[in-house]
This record gives structure tokens, C-alpha cells and sequence, in this order.
């Protein structure tokens, strides 16, 4: 009685953590006043599900310390001040006891990678070009409260619809998506997409996109909800996305060698030669087909022809050494 007690408590004690920590990341994206939201969001949200996974891991009687068997006995690892070492997230979600349904674990992947891609650096634009990533994650984790808990545990009650003071205008809607990210936030969000498939890709539970419009009120004096959805197969869904949806190209721009250092030297790194470029990506192992840099046509041919990704990487090594190229 007395250890299943203790284990009751201490599976209600990482439960708490885990929507506190939630709670507070959605709080800190909503305040107006905070700079960095989404770094702030994603050391949250990791832990709320650290939590959250912990506290199911030791429901079901699976064990999350590491440890080593020495003489058929188990041997747990402790930090330097004695404490157990449990499993980070990426642990977690690589278990094959993880609950999560693929896309959820997508989703989570690609915030933990994010997560190093701007550690020391946070662009401010980077939170509204996520941010359907970022909302398919929070209703992800109030979906796997309630599965996994009970639904007294959901946050949704906690939380309202920020009220938003700014429209969009058309600077805003004909700018291009990440225009200005940084070259190495831009290659890690393209290289993550594209090893998903189209339907992994647009999984609500890997993204949950919007859109927004203003809805006439036919009464005076009548009520009404700032957001109203829409089943995606209804014909005005059909209607809207005709109009307002950003249709992925499925081929994308190739580029021979001759081109990727023809732009390089429009640049300005006139000194970057051809055999720079193939020191590079020999160094790089870039024309492995598995890294997404690039890709033979025809498919299995000899010709090699160069993706955007590349040519963001070949950019970012000459900026890296300009006194060698300029």
C-alpha cells in the first residue's frame, strides 16, 4: 500500500510540472511584452512533455532511469549529485512504449532539432512562420492529458483566444514566407520537411494551420465567437483554400555546379572556384541522395544537379570564409 501510494505521488507530482510547464510556455508565447517567445516556448513545451511522458512511463511500470545491468542486476547512472539520470525527451519518444502517435512525435522532433538551431541566436520572425508547428503542439499535449490521464487534467480550460490588435497588411501578405530567417534555421526546417511525405507533412497534429476571416453579423445586438471552424471537405473550405492556401511546389528548383558558383561570384566571392565547390561537398558527402542536398537526373543517371539547400550551405561557407574567397 505504502509503494503504490508513493507511486501515485510522485506520478501526480510530475503530472503537475508537466501542465504547469505547458501552461507556462502558451502564457509566455501570448505575452505581448516577452522578445523571445519562441525559444522560451520550445524549453517549455520539451519539458511539459518530458514531464508528461515520465508521469505515464511511471503509470504503466516502464522504467525512464538509465541504467546498466551488472550481474543480471540493474545498475542506475546518477548525476554528479547523486540523482537518478532519466530519459531526456528524445529518449522518450524513441521508446517503443512511447504513446504518441507518429505525427505528435514528428512534431517534437522537430522542435527538439529547432531548439539547437537557435540556442544562441533567436530571429523574431522565426514565431510567426512556426506557429501552426507551435499550436499543433500544444493541442497535441492537451490531447494526451486527456488520454492518458483523464480529462479533469486538460489545460484547454485554462486558456482563451489572445485578443490580436494588428491586421495584416499587404507587405505582410506578399512577403515571403522565412525570408529572413538565418541560413542554418532555413536549411533545418527545409531538411526536416523533406524527409516527410506529403500527409505527414500536413498532419494537423504536425502542423495546425488557421485561417482567419472576418464574419459579418446578420443581427444587431448579436453574439458572437471571434473563431468559428469550418470542416476542411465543406465546400466554402474548398472555396477558401482555392483562394488563400500556399500550394507546395512538388518539383524543385535544380542548379548545375557552373551555376551554384556563377551565383557565388555574383556574391561577391569571386575566388571561389570549382574546386573549392567539390572539395565541399566531397567533404560534406553531399551528394549522398539520403541528405537531401541535391539529386541525379534522370533518376540513377550521372548528371548531378544541386537543390536550394545546397546552395544556402555553399553560401554559408563562403560568409564563413570570406578573407579566403574575396
Amino acid at each position: 500500500m505504502r509503494r503504490t501510494r508513493r507511486l501515485y505521488s510522485v506520478q501526480r507530482h510530475l503530472l503537475a510540472k508537466s501542465r504547469e510547464a505547458a501552461l507556462t510556455a502558451i502564457q509566455t508565447y501570448n505575452n505581448p511584452q516577452v522578445q523571445f517567445k519562441s525559444e522560451t516556448f520550445i524549453v517549455l513545451m520539451i519539458v511539459a512533455w518530458t514531464y508528461l511522458l515520465h508521469a505515464h512511463y511511471r503509470k504503466a511500470g516502464i522504467e525512464y532511469r538509465h541504467y546498466e545491468m551488472r550481474n543480471k542486476r540493474r545498475r542506475f547512472e546518477r548525476t554528479p549529485d547523486g540523482s537518478y539520470r532519466h530519459w531526456n525527451l528524445n529518449r522518450c519518444l524513441d521508446s517503443d512504449k512511447c504513446p504518441l502517435d507518429p505525427p505528435t512525435r514528428q512534431n517534437l522532433k522537430f522542435l527538439l532539432g529547432l531548439r539547437h538551431e537557435i540556442e544562441h541566436r533567436v530571429p523574431p520572425q522565426l514565431d510567426d512562420f512556426l506557429s501552426a508547428r507551435y499550436q499543433a503542439c500544444c493541442v497535441n499535449f492537451n490531447d494526451y492529458v486527456k488520454d492518458l490521464f483523464g480529462p479533469r487534467y486538460a489545460v484547454d480550460a485554462s486558456l482563451r483566444y489572445s485578443i490580436q490588435f494588428a491586421h495584416l497588411s499587404p507587405d505582410q501578405v506578399t512577403l515571403a514566407p522565412g525570408a529572413d530567417l538565418p541560413s542554418n534555421v532555413h536549411n533545418y526546417i527545409a531538411r526536416f520537411d523533406d524527409q516527410l511525405a506529403e500527409d505527414e507533412l500536413n498532419h494537423p497534429r504536425f502542423a495546425l494551420r488557421f485561417l482567419f476571416a472576418r464574419k459579418v453579423v446578420g443581427k444587431r445586438g448579436q453574439a458572437d465567437r471571434v473563431q468559428e471552424f469550418v470542416p476542411p471537405d465543406s465546400p466554402l473550405a474548398e472555396h477558401l483554400n482555392k483562394q488563400y492556401v500556399y500550394i507546395r511546389d512538388r518539383e524543385k528548383t535544380k542548379y548545375g555546379a557552373k551555376q551554384v558558383i556563377r551565383m557565388m561570384h555574383e556574391e561577391g566571392f569571386r575566388r571561389f572556384n570549382s574546386y573549392d565547390h567539390t572539395t565541399l561537398w566531397r567533404q560534406k558527402e553531399a551528394k549522398d541522395p539520403a541528405k537531401g542536398f541535391g539529386v541525379y537526373v534522370p533518376e540513377g543517371g550521372k548528371n548531378w544537379y544541386w537543390y536550394e539547400r545546397w546552395v544556402d550551405t555553399v553560401r554559408q561557407h563562403c560568409i564563413e570564409n570570406r578573407e579566403l574567397y574575396t
